[in-house]
């Protein structure tokens, strides 16, 4: 029977995360805000709906028709095909699928569709900032892919391309993946299509954690530079709820369709696809500033940190061009005691391995990740930028107490309380 001190206590705890949270800097690179619109599709009708079936042609004005299953989704086909449209008019694609859950799942769509079993792929290693589902451990492996990392230079923190031919070349992968977690640089995409022409592999790129900044024309633009695919996540830089998408060129957009569903779902959660339709049209409206402001911010971060003694990432680079911020703060205690200081004051970000790391080194690696898109989402500019790198210098270098560190974050989050770039 159902307790019904637990069902308060889980209230409660709702009520305490949001009250907490609400008063943290968040700068988890992986994570954002939705705006009101977003939220109040989230909470729709629609997220108790299916929408089994295929997809169909499109009609006059370019949007996709559907074929369901299910009766009821005359709304929901509208909408899908909308937020569909608004996809690939973002990211210059000529297909968009939405029906993937989550990034991971967009990757798995990606190698279903274009790989077989026995496979092999090649992409960054986990330590380089590679994603898990990259590799055997996640979703590649389920797929029963073999997979080999590229040749990584760590002083440009970016694949090393001369290198990274020669064992192409050898090995003559069927996909090359691309992006990544830990992701401060564009990758060499173009530089390396020549050589995926010549072995006839895919290109894959992984745009999860810059799709707000692709969509905003501050970051490269894969398909312009020969990707054949690009998989995302609908949040990260992209201020949308969780979810997954696979855009493609047309020649492929059948064999993507056919992997989503019924390869790989059933029923595609309708109200993060709804969600997306609306922060889609947000990034239409707002992207272009929103991105800028993110790179901007993140520069202003990382010059401002090494100006306060930490080890920041790629200095002779400029740092960054993404939305993260990388430290070495292997002289301090590692990312591990170093993120959970800073959460002691309310500032949350993540530990993290370094491309120098072994996998042992997971519990405690030797960098932080830092991220703005959320922190910018709340309309900080690069003033805030230098707070919170004072902030962090006194709680990590000057060794300040945390709670009266505290005190101080929750009065700069208290200035930053409402959603910008969005309707």
């Amino acid at each position: 029977m159902g307790d019904i001190r637990l069902y308060e206590r889980i209230l409660a705890l709702i009520n305490k995360q949001e009250e907490w949270r609400g008063h943290c800097l968040n700068m988890i690179a992986s994570e954002n805000i939705t705006s009101p619109a977003v939220r109040k599709a989230l909470a729709s009708d629609f997220g108790h709906r299916y929408a089994e079936g295929l997809l169909g042609g499109r009609d006059e004005e370019g949007f996709q028709i559907f074929q369901r299953f299910y009766q009821g989704t005359k709304f929901y086909d509208q909408i899908e095909a909308i937020a569909m449209k608004s996809a690939e008019e973002l990211f210059g694609a000529d297909h968009a699928n939405l029906v993937p859950i989550s990034g991971a799942v967009a990757n798995l769509t990606a190698y279903f569709a274009l790989a077989e079993y026995g496979d092999t792929i090649t992409g960054l290693s986990i330590q380089c900032g590679g994603h898990i589902s990259h590799t055997h451990i996640s979703a590649a492996g389920i797929r029963g892919l073999k997979d080999f990392p590229y040749p990584f230079n760590y002083e440009e923190m970016n694949i090393d391309v001369d290198k990274a031919k020669k064992l192409i070349l050898e090995k003559k992968p069927k996909l090359m993946l691309f992006g990544g977690s830990l992701f401060l640089f564009p990758h060499p995409v173009k530089e390396l299509k020549e050589i995926a022409d010549e072995i006839d592999a895919y290109i894959v790129y992984d745009a999860a954690h810059v799709a707000g900044l692709i969509a905003g024309k501050q970051f490269q633009d894969p398909f312009s530079e020969g990707a054949d695919v690009i998989t995302s996540s609908t949040h990260k830089t992209f201020p949308g709820p969780q979810g997954g998408m696979v855009l493609c060129k047309n020649y492929l957009a059948e064999k993507i369709d056919r992997a989503a569903f019924p390869g790989l779902m059933s029923n595609h959660h309708l109200h993060h696809v709804v969600g997306f339709a609306i922060s889609a049209e947000e990034m239409k409206k707002f992207g272009r500033d929103y991105a800028k402001q993110m790179i901007k911010n993140s520069k202003a971060l990382a010059q401002a940190l090494y100006e306060r003694g930490f080890n920041v990432l790629c200095e002779e680079k400029g740092f960054t061009e993404s939305h993260q911020v990388v430290v070495d703060v292997s002289n301090l205690g590692g990312g591990k005691e170093i993120a959970e200081l800073f959460e002691q004051a309310n500032i949350i970000v993540n530990k993290n391995l370094l491309p120098w790391d072994s996998l042992e080194r997971t519990a405690n690696p030797s960098g932080i990740r830092i991220g703005v898109p959320e922190v910018t989402r709340y309309g900080m500019r690069e003033s805030e930028m230098t707070e919170i790198a004072e902030l962090m210098a006194k709680l990590a270098l000057n060794k300040e107490d945390a709670e009266n560190i505290k005190n101080y974050v929750i009065e700069l989050k208290d200035g930053f309380q409402e959603v910008k770039f969005c309707f």
